[in-house]
């Protein structure tokens, strides 16, 4: 009679020998109480059609929401563009000036002259802060020019990108423009659509592309950076993101020194913040708010805000005054190499009363750039009144007022004031909320003109008419 057990058993365990003597009969039973080894589950299919529908579905919303905006700004700013090529090169007299300043082989290489120039060298070699003294001057400019005047968060994601992507200087700083100009339209549809509606927030982000100034966007400058960050940096204030708008702005100290007037803008709505906390904690005492958090907590995070925001502008400047043996060694660098200095108005005074009456003798006189500036200018001082009577929020209102106040204080090139106001991007909100009420073709069309125009006023006129 056969044992069940081995009846039962694989075939490869009833045909192997017994060791040791043993019978089939004292071969131990095998335990077939135990439970089965557990199988792996299956991955559910509708799970993972779920996810996927929801990614989809979040895709086509972002898309949705952010496609309009980047297709239009990129639309009106690709027009300029090619315009400002197409006028480089017809006219041809970048070829007759200096690499560095104006010139090179094709008219695409006008984009990194000037200050793009310095950005490059700075992300080749770095900085050596120094003020070397001209031999034998005695003029406005006193000291050698040096790479410590600007600011390195631009040069250095130009090296980052450059190292990342194997292209060039000039290629890779180019990019970094572009995509942060982008980055700029949807901040500044955001922070306006929080005012005027999504429809202007579009209206925006359209007049960023064709703004006097707005040439420098896509070039191997700092401003588009820059904007992107102050915009985010303003967006997280009304949002009352204070951690993330403390970082955003600590960012644009180490982009540009205009950075102050966020930095005063932020403190300013921190401390309004602050004291609207105070008052609700007087009112209800410590008690959860609406939101579920005890309402002291919310102290502590616009006061973080306010002691990260300076941090970027203040350790670059204390950087460049401890390598110059200095500690006001950036001021005296620009005033000594660039003849910038705050002079109360003094040189905008100076220019405003020279151009209507056809004289040129003031500083840095570049005539036809000189009268866009003063375009801009004006057209600042009317825009902003209209600003204040939508009552925005007050990071946006001392952010404009304080840029405004710093470069028309200021002695420099004044050709240069009209991208020097670029980060005053709070003065497209009224106009984009009178411009939302015009159609979508109408609106599209008096962009497109604007657009057309940019190429020469923000563009040829900036770059080879005067000095960038």
């Amino acid at each position: 009679m056969n044992d069940p057990s081995l009846t039962n058993a694989p075939s490869y365990e009833r045909n192997r020998p017994h060791a040791e003597g043993r019978s089939p009969a004292t071969e131990p039973p095998y335990n077939t109480s135990l439970p089965p080894a557990p199988s792996p589950s299956p991955i559910s299919l509708t799970s993972l059609t779920s996810t996927a529908r929801q990614r989809w579905a979040r895709l086509c919303r972002a898309a949705e929401h952010h496609g309009p905006v980047l297709a239009l700004y990129g639309a009106l700013k690709l027009i300029g563009f090619c315009v400002f090529m197409y006028l480089l090169d017809s006219s041809g007299d970048f070829r007759k000036k200096d690499p560095r300043f104006g010139g090179g082989a094709h008219a695409w290489d006008v984009l990194a002259t000037w200050d793009g120039w310095w950005y490059q060298q700075i992300a080749a070699h770095g900085y050596h802060p120094a003020l070397v003294p001209v031999p034998g001057a005695s003029g406005l400019i006193t000291i050698e020019g040096n790479s410590a005047a600007f600011f390195p968060l631009y040069p250095a994601l130009m090296r980052l990108v450059s190292s990342c992507t194997g292209l060039g200087l000039f290629g890779a700083g180019l990019l970094v423009s572009v995509a942060a100009s982008f980055v700029a339209a949807l901040a500044i549809h955001a922070v306006t659509a929080r005012i005027g509606g999504r429809r202007a927030g579009l209206a925006a982000a359209g007049l960023w592309a064709v703004w006097p100034g707005s040439g420098m966007e896509w070039s191997g400058y700092s401003e588009s950076l820059y904007v992107a960050l102050a915009a985010w940096a303003c967006y997280a204030v009304m949002r009352h993101h204070w951690i993330t708008a403390g970082i955003l702005t600590c960012a644009t100290g180490l982009t540009r020194p205009t950075a102050t007037a966020l930095i005063a803008a932020l403190a300013v709505a921190a401390l309004l913040a602050v004291h609207r906390q105070r008052r609700e904690v007087r009112r209800w005492g410590d008690a959860p708010g609406p939101d579920g958090k005890r309402r002291r907590v919310k102290f502590l995070r616009p006061l973080i805000a306010v002691a990260i925001a300076p941090l970027g502008l203040f350790g670059y400047l204390g950087w460049v005054g401890y390598r110059m043996g200095d500690h006001s060694g950036y001021f005296k660098l620009q005033e000594g190499a660039w003849a910038h200095t705050f002079d109360y108005g003094k040189h905008t005074l100076d220019v405003f009363t020279s151009l209507p009456v056809g004289h040129f003798d003031y500083l840095f006189a570049y005539p036809y750039e000189d009268f866009i500036g003063v375009g801009t200018v004006l057209l600042a001082l009317i825009v902003l009144p209209l600003l204040l009577r939508l009552r925005p929020p007050a990071v946006l209102v001392v952010h404009t007022v304080l840029t405004i106040a710093l470069v028309l204080g200021s002695q420099q090139i004044f050709g240069n004031i009209s991208r020097y106001l670029l980060p005053a991007f709070p003065l497209f909100i009224p106009c984009a909320v009178a411009m939302r009420r015009l159609s979508t073709p109408v609106l599209c069309t008096v962009l497109g003109i604007a657009a057309l125009a940019s190429g020469s006023y923000a563009g040829y006129v900036l770059f080879e008419l005067g000095v960038p």
